[in-house]
């Protein structure tokens, strides 16, 4: 037996052919459409990049219990289970968040692995000039957009592009093992993620007379740029969506000359999507799991089930069910622990795995599916507290955690899932405000583009039930109920409902972002840049009075960004806020 997994990064299912989208030069997506099964109802898990990933080795929900980070001591790992039952799995990738402090246990796990470098901010060439970067709308101008115009300069041939040479290294393999048995290929590509680089022979199917700023690399955000710039981003990313098509080719093309359908299990998947001007956002994080980024896409061929190629089935499944699949095809059984289901009787007659489904990020809203509703469960205070992290694996996404945030740590233990380890209880905090959207509840029949959430009393109530039971099989911190506004124990009743209570935020956060000409412009005031404004001894007050002390990270990052400018990032950033300080720092 042999499989092969294609994974692919921020892969939005709604520019794939297969998924309805008529523009995007995708071929090599629809021929795979063909051969495999299609889910139309494949749910991310936990989000985003890494935790997806630790779902895929672990089978297990783990959001609720931890931000970004590494495979903890006391996790179940896939490929390290395939590999002690005697299978062989080896992973290409130029996914860089691997050989980061968050993404360091992962890896090793493989019979074998191979890294490409040169993607997005990877630490790689080492250059002490600044490279010449091109003016553009991008706010965040942090070392990782730095690098990046570093790295660009050493790929001008797409044979160098680390996507090329993450499926030169795959085929590799497959020329090397296609006539062994027992081993697992996993193809991870960190396309289509951004920034949107690629190549004339990709970008010649879009839109030719562009001539307006750079802009390949959106910041996690509002939408403010000029329609035709948010065009051009959309088909920056179309371009690079259509040279991982053109890499899928090749894998197609291989199993096609050496007959490897017969015997070779392939999935084709994706940790989540992006938003790309849909709902008014860019990004993913900072705002809710839509559609468009929780929702995904997923093809399976299973050779025990061939005459099912080509069809589409509507049953709920999820990212942990991707690990538990390979146990199975492999004949390995999956551990206790494990929340995932195999897809095979899924893929072989569209039988319903489960009857929801749990999505979110850390310390963001809890989401909860059954297909139809989609229900975002925001913290029920602005404060957005409690959140505790749960770890024997104390780093972020690239940085250890700080000695400050071990001061209140407390050893707790063991939890239910943790094979009988104590963990460290820390302090945590999130990114972004769910508070700030409010609570939502969508119905995906009348509304699939999620433009209308709905206030309707007995179908929260019916979701806040799923949630639960979903949060409880999931053993959530008692942190995590509070925090929610949720009971710990028994069911929830009319005082738990929250749609309705948190409409005002919902709406707030659905206004036009306020506009630079809204304000006045002369020095000081909201128009002004924040590093100025944060300088001076005379305006510093005014904002740390109506906004508290930012951090420094932020700050550096958005120095000379004007300070009106902060309303794309955080919906609390109103028009009235906006006005309180404009006219605070104008009574100066």
């Amino acid at each position: 037996m042999k499989a092969v997994m294609v994974l692919f990064d921020s892969l939005n299912r709604r520019f794939l052919p297969p998924y309805g989208c008529d523009w995007v030069h995708a071929p090599n997506f629809a021929r795979l459409a063909g051969r495999t099964v299609s889910f139309d109802n494949c749910y991310a898990g936990s989000l985003p990049c890494m935790p997806a990933r630790r779902e895929m080795h672990t089978g297990r929900y783990n959001f609720l219990h931890r931000s970004w980070g590494p495979l903890e001591p006391f996790d179940d790992s896939v490929p390290e289970m395939l590999k002690d039952a005697g299978v062989h799995t080896h992973l290409v990738t130029d996914h860089q968040h691997y050989w980061e402090d968050g993404g360091a246990t992962y890896h090793n796990r493989f019979s074998t692995y191979e890294f490409f470098r040169g993607q997005e901010g990877d630490a790689w060439k080492g250059h002490v000039a600044d490279p010449e970067i091109p003016d553009g709308p991008r706010m965040m101008r942090h070392k990782l957009w730095r690098q990046d115009w570093i790295n660009r300069t050493y790929l001008q041939d797409q044979a160098d592009h680390p996507q090329t040479r993450t499926f030169d290294a795959g085929l590799e393999f497959l020329a090397t093992n296609a006539d062994q048995d027992d081993w697992f290929l996993q193809i991870e590509c960190f396309d289509p993620h951004e920034p949107f680089f690629s190549y004339a022979d990709h970008k010649k199917h879009y839109d030719p007379d562009y001539d307006g700023p750079h802009f390949d690399w959106p910041d996690y955000k509002r939408v403010d740029e000029d329609p035709e710039v948010v065009r051009h981003a959309r088909d920056e990313y179309a371009a690079l969506l259509t040279m991982c098509d053109a890499s899928l080719g090749r894998v197609l093309d291989f199993m096609d000359e050496h007959s490897m359908w017969d015997d070779t299990l392939l999935m084709v998947c994706t940790d989540h999507g992006f938003l790309l001007g849909e709902h008014g956002w860019w990004g993913k994080n900072v705002q809710p799991w839509y559609d468009e980024t929780a929702h995904t896409p997923l093809f399976v061929w299973d050779p025990r089930s061939a005459d099912a190629a080509g069809e589409r089935r509507g049953a709920l499944v999820q990212t942990i069910d991707f690990g538990p699949t390979l146990l199975d095809f492999f004949g390995v059984d999956a551990t206790p622990r494990m929340q995932g289901r195999s897809l095979a009787p899924a893929v072989a007659r569209d039988e319903p795995l489960r009857g929801a489904g749990l999505f979110g990020s850390f310390g963001g809203h809890v989401n909860v599916t059954d297909g139809r509703y989609v229900y975002m469960r925001a913290s029920a205070s602005p404060a957005n507290t409690p959140i505790d992290e749960h770890t024997l694996m104390p780093t972020h996404m690239n940085a250890r955690f700080a000695p400050s945030e071990l001061a209140d740590a407390e050893l707790l233990g063991p939890l239910p899932f943790t094979q009988g380890a104590p963990v460290m209880r820390v302090p945590g905090s999130a990114w972004g405000s769910s508070y700030a959207f409010g609570t939502l509840l969508f119905d995906l029949e009348t509304d699939p583009d999620q433009q209308n959430p709905i206030v309707d009393d007995e179908q929260e109530l019916r979701m806040i039930g799923l949630l639960l039971g979903l949060m409880r099989a999931t053993d959530a911190p008692a942190s995590q109920y509070e925090r929610l506004g949720l009971p710990l124990d028994g069911p929830a009743d009319a005082s738990h409902l929250q749609v309705r209570r948190q409409l005002p935020q919902a709406e707030a956060s659905r206004r036009p972002v306020p506009r630079a000409a809204d304000f006045r412009s002369e020095w000081p005031s909201v128009n002004s840049p924040l590093r100025r404004l944060l300088d001076d001894p005379a305006t510093r007050p005014v904002l740390e009075r109506h906004i508290g002390v930012l951090p420094e990270r932020l700050t550096r990052m958005l120095g000379d960004t004007p300070l009106v400018r902060l309303a794309t990032v955080n919906p609390a950033f109103g028009s009235g806020l906006l006005q309180a300080i404009d006219d605070d720092l104008a009574a100066l």
